[in-house]
């Protein structure tokens, strides 16, 4: 079996405290970054209080949410985070996130190829039946980065987000766990092996 979370281009990781604090602070800066990421006006952390927030994040740790970073495998640079939260265990159901927060790592592939090591682990080892994220319209290069991952268009939120003086939509994006099997090659019913 390969290593579950390696990819060609990134491997997933966890951090440290300090670490993944100092990342958060330097990616925040970036307006053109969370404006992809997220739909909250822009606020300025600082490296402490990323840290702090970590930190107690770290003491819930629920089971329904695995928060993972993204290393480039040739630099072994942190360039990235990726969360993955099953918001219906019966129904094997999760929702995805993911932040490129090196804008230098932009365009190279590394979304698609974080995404692949994802919906391995979200199949093979946490057995989930759909893995669902949105984004916003406006985010062209990552909507291509998830159809080529596999995800599918299931609908939008129209109007959902207004940006420099426009409406946009919230574009939602799903795959199911056999759509994943047939493009990686497996068949129906037999157990994925990464």
């Amino acid at each position: 079996m390969n290593d579950l979370f390696r990819g060609d281009l990134v491997r997933l990781t966890t951090e440290s405290p300090e670490a993944l604090s100092a990342a958060f602070a330097r990616w925040n800066r970036d307006t053109e970054y969370t404006r992809l990421l997220n739909d909250n006006p822009q606020r300025m952390w600082s490296e402490k209080k990323i840290k702090e927030y970590i930190e107690k994040d770290m003491e819930k740790d629920p089971p329904e949410e695995y928060f993972f970073q993204v290393r480039a495998l040739a630099e072994d640079k942190l360039i990235g985070h990726l969360n993955l939260d099953v918001v219906d265990w019966p129904g094997r159901d999760a929702f995805v996130g993911l932040g490129i927060g090196e804008t230098e790592s932009w365009s190279k592939g590394y979304g698609t190829d974080v995404m692949n090591v994802l919906l391995r682990f979200a199949f093979t080892e946490l057995n989930l039946r759909r893995v669902t994220l949105t984004v916003f319209e406006y985010n062209p290069r990552a909507i291509r980065s998830y159809e080529k991952a596999g995800f599918r268009h299931e609908g939008h939120l129209r109007n959902f987000l207004n940006r420099e003086g426009r409406r946009w939509n919230e574009l939602y994006m799903g795959i199911l766990r056999e759509e994943w099997m047939e493009r990686n090659n497996h068949a129906p019913g037999a157990v994925p092996r990464g």
